[in-house]
C-alpha cells in the first residue's frame, strides 16, 4: 500500500458564510428555530439577506472550515466542493488556496450560483444558520478524484451535503474507494434536522462506511430517537470506530468499543460566536489522529481548536492554531 501524501481530504458543501447580529425578535419575526439549520432557496435568501444587518463575508462550508483548521495546524490537507464561477466562487477557492489546501474540482460554467449561508449570531454567541446551497447540489460521483481521495489517511464527509441524491452516490463512492485503498472514512452528522429527513441513510453509511463519526449530543439522540444522551452512547458503540460526540461547555466525550475518554472543554476568556466549533473541534481531532497521537491527546487538540473559534467572529482560526497546540505541549 502506497504512503499516503495526504492527512485529510474534505467532501461537501462549498459555502461562503455572511455572519451578522440579530436578536430573538428578528429571529421570530423570521420564523426561525435558533441553534439550527434552514435550508432556504434564491428567493428567501435574497428576502432575508435584504433585511439582516451589516454582514461580515468568510469563506466557510463545515468540512471545508475543518480542513482549513488542520492547515493551520501544520497539517497536509484537500478538499472537494463545488462552487460556480462567479464572484463568491473565485473567493472561496482563493481562501482555501491561500492555505496551502488543494483545491481542484472543476466549477459549473452555467447554472446556480455559488452557495452562501446566512448567519445570525445573538447575544448568547449562538447561531442560526439559513443556507441556500446553490452550485453545491450539482456535486456528484464524477466529481470525486479517486487518486486524491486514495492518497488521504482520511476522507472526511459533510452531513450536510447528504440531501441531494447524487451526493449520497458521491460519498458512498469516496469510501469505497478510501477503504479499497486501505484509509479511513469520517463523518459529521452536521445538524439534527438534517439527521431527521436522512436516518435511515445516516444509519446505514454509519454501520456499513464509517470508521469515526462526529456528533454534537442534538445530533446523536436524533439518530438513535433517544432523549438521553447516555443511551445514545450506548447506542453508537460498536456502530464505527471511534464516536466523537460533543456537548458544548461539557466538553466532549469519544467513545469506542472498549472505552469512553471524557474530554475537558478549553478555557476561553469570552464567548463571542459559536459557528464553526464543531467543525474546528474535528480539526483538532483529525489532525492528533492523522499524527499518530492517542484519542485524549486528539480530543484536547479538538477542544483547543474549538475553543480559538468561539472567541472571536467567524468559522475560521485568526491565530496559528499550530502555535496554540506547541505552547500547549499538545504537538
Amino acid at each position: 500500500m502506497t504512503a499516503p501524501s495526504i492527512d485529510v481530504v474534505g467532501i461537501g458543501n462549498a459555502i461562503v458564510d455572511v455572519l451578522t447580529r440579530a436578536d430573538e425578535a428578528f429571529l421570530a419575526h423570521q420564523g426561525l428555530v435558533k441553534g439550527t439549520m434552514a435550508l432556504v432557496d434564491a428567493a428567501r435568501a435574497e428576502a432575508l439577506y435584504r433585511e439582516m444587518g451589516e454582514g461580515k463575508e468568510i469563506s466557510g462550508g463545515s468540512v471545508a472550515n475543518s480542513i482549513a483548521g488542520i492547515a493551520s495546524l501544520g497539517g497536509r490537507g484537500a478538499y472537494i466542493g463545488k462552487l460556480r464561477d462567479d464572484e463568491l466562487g473565485a473567493v472561496f477557492a482563493h481562501d482555501l488556496r491561500t492555505l496551502g489546501v488543494g483545491f481542484a474540482t472543476p466549477p459549473l460554467k452555467a447554472g446556480p450560483a455559488t452557495a452562501r449561508c446566512l448567519i445570525l449570531v445573538t447575544h448568547d454567541a449562538q447561531r442560526t444558520m439559513c443556507t441556500f446551497l446553490g452550485a453545491c447540489v450539482e456535486l456528484g460521483p464524477e466529481d470525486i478524484d479517486e487518486k486524491l481521495v486514495a492518497s488521504a489517511q482520511v476522507t472526511y464527509l459533510e452531513g450536510y451535503l447528504f440531501d441531494p441524491p447524487r451526493a449520497m452516490a458521491a460519498f458512498r463512492k469516496a469510501a469505497e474507494i478510501a477503504h479499497k485503498s486501505g484509509r479511513k472514512v469520517a463523518l459529521s452528522l452536521s445538524d439534527p434536522f438534517c439527521v431527521g429527513r436522512h436516518r435511515a441513510e445516516f444509519l446505514d453509511l454509519v454501520d456499513r462506511h464509517i470508521d469515526v463519526l462526529f456528533a454534537n449530543e442534538h445530533e446523536i439522540t436524533a439518530l438513535y430517537e433517544t432523549e438521553h444522551f447516555e443511551a445514545a452512547v450506548q447506542a453508537v458503540r460498536g456502530h464505527c470506530d471511534i464516536a466523537v460526540l460533543t456537548r458544548s461547555e461539557r466538553g466532549s466525550d469519544i467513545v469506542t468499543r472498549e472505552a469512553l475518554h471524557h474530554i475537558a472543554p478549553a478555557k476561553v476568556a469570552a464567548v463571542v460566536d459559536t459557528t464553526g466549533a464543531g467543525d474546528l473541534y474535528a480539526a483538532g481531532f483529525l489532525y492528533g489522529l492523522t499524527h499518530g497521537r492517542d484519542l485524549e491527546t486528539c480530543g484536547k487538540l479538538g477542544s483547543l481548536a474549538a475553543g480559538e473559534i468561539i472567541g472571536h467572529f467567524g468559522a475560521r482560526p485568526e491565530i496559528s492554531l499550530k502555535l496554540l497546540a506547541q505552547q500547549a505541549g499538545l504537538i
